[in-house]
Formats: C-alpha cells, structure tokens, sequence
C-alpha cells in the first residue's frame, strides 16, 4: 500500500458492559497500529451507556495516552448504530476501521485488509467460521439474505464487525437507523452512492467474556428501519424531482 494511503488511520471500538474486554481491545488495537507503522493513529472508544466500569477502564486508557486514545461517553444508552456514528464522526484520520470491543477478531488481521483499500473504498470482512449461538446464525443467515436482495448488496456478510472505510464515504453516507441496521444502511448507501466494495475472510473467535446484547426480539425493529432506509435511499430522491 503506498505510503499516502497509509498515513493515518482511525480505528473506532463501540462498547457496552464490556468492562471484561475493553482494556484487552483497545491494547491490542492499539499495539497492531503501532507495528502497521502508521504515521499517525488513534483508537476511539465509544462507551455506549454503559453499567458497568467499561467507562472507567475507557477513561483510564485514554488518560494514558490521552493523543491517541480517545473516548466518547453516551448516558443513556443510545444503541450500536449512534455509537458507531459517534466514533465515525469524531474520526480524524484518512481510513477508519471500525470492530467490536468483544474481541470475537484478530485485529492484525487488519494488515490483510489494507492493501484492498488502495483499489476500493470500503474493505468488508466476512466470517469464515462463526462462534455464536445456533439461534444467531440463523437470524444473521436470513438478514444478509433480506438485505442482499433487497438493497442488490454483493456482499456475503453484510454485519461482520471488520471493516475499513476511506473517510470520503462518509461525506455522502449519513447514518439515520438507531440500532442494529448500520452496516446494512451504510452499504446500502454506500451501493447507492457509487462506492467500491471488495470483501476477505476474517477468522471470528468465541467470545471470551461478557455476552452478547443482540436479541431475537430486535428482528421485528430491524425490518421496520430495513423498510425506512429503502424508502430513503429510493422513494424520497425520486419524488423531490
């Protein structure tokens, strides 16, 4: 990758009761940015409301290295898709990588994905094999099927947590959906809007702590933002013509 696009690099880490994982995560990321020798890079913490110490811990850490460690506090809880907005927006940097604070992912496994940015805009991971709960599987299943049909997205796994962006993306994608539907808004407008997207495996890893916040009674909410985003992105540019 050449050394302009490698320059500077945001990566955002949302958090919820993650007060078991976050100093893991952040150290990690942060170690990972450093050996990818960045000329600039900074990790940004979102605590989503959290009720737990991941605040605590979060401020710590940025305390430490308080200009490359930055952190985000919303109260109350404010869902996964302003969290992630909040870490976007705040971004400085030329790319933003974006990954959960669960450590399900092996953060190097960033290195693999920069040379794909040179050709692309946004560089999607997919799971090769995926550690969660059977119940899971099988509304993630049916959710990217949903989703690559009706937003023509050819992406295999729209909601994997491993993603790299070039900033410019978000100059023209704006995120609305509050809660689970933010990658799928994100490609779906990023689709819409012309953006290059390339994809490559990613290994995916038990959850070594904590548990996970998504449930099976967010479906019905997901299909009622899944229905407004379309409408956005199709109906409403056709009728202020």
């Amino acid at each position: 990758m050449s050394s302009k696009k490698r320059d500077t690099l945001s990566a955002v880490l949302p958090a919820f009761n993650e007060e078991e994982n976050i100093e893991t995560a952040v150290k990690r990321m942060a170690e990972t940015l450093e050996a990818l020798q960045f000329r600039e890079w900074e990790v940004i913490i979102v605590d989503d409301g959290s009720a737990d110490r991941t605040g605590e811990i979060a401020d710590r850490l940025a305390n430490s290295d308080p200009d490359r460690i930055r952190v985000f506090h919303h109260q109350p809880n404010l869902g996964y898709a302003e969290a992630l907005k909040t870490g976007f927006t705040a971004a400085r940097h030329q790319l933003i990588f974006y990954t959960d604070s669960d450590n399900q992912f092996d953060v190097r496994e960033l290195r693999g994905l920069l040379p794909l940015i040179e050709d692309a805009d946004i560089v999607c991971g997919f799971r090769i094999y995926r550690f969660d709960p059977l119940t899971r599987l099988i509304m993630s299943w049916g959710f990217n099927l949903l989703v690559r049909l009706t937003f023509r997205i050819n992406v295999r796994d729209i909601d994997c947590a491993f993603k790299l962006f070039r900033r410019e993306v978000f100059d023209k994608v704006t995120i609305e959906t509050k809660k689970f539907f933010v990658d799928a808004e994100v490609l779906a407008k990023a689709r819409y809007n012309g953006f290059r997207m390339v994809e490559l495996g990613v290994r995916h890893y038990p959850r070594p702590a904590g548990r996970s916040s998504i449930r099976p009674s967010h479906v019905l909410s997901t299909l009622r933002e899944l229905a407004a985003i379309w409408i956005g992105i199709y109906v409403k540019p056709k009728q202020k013509r």
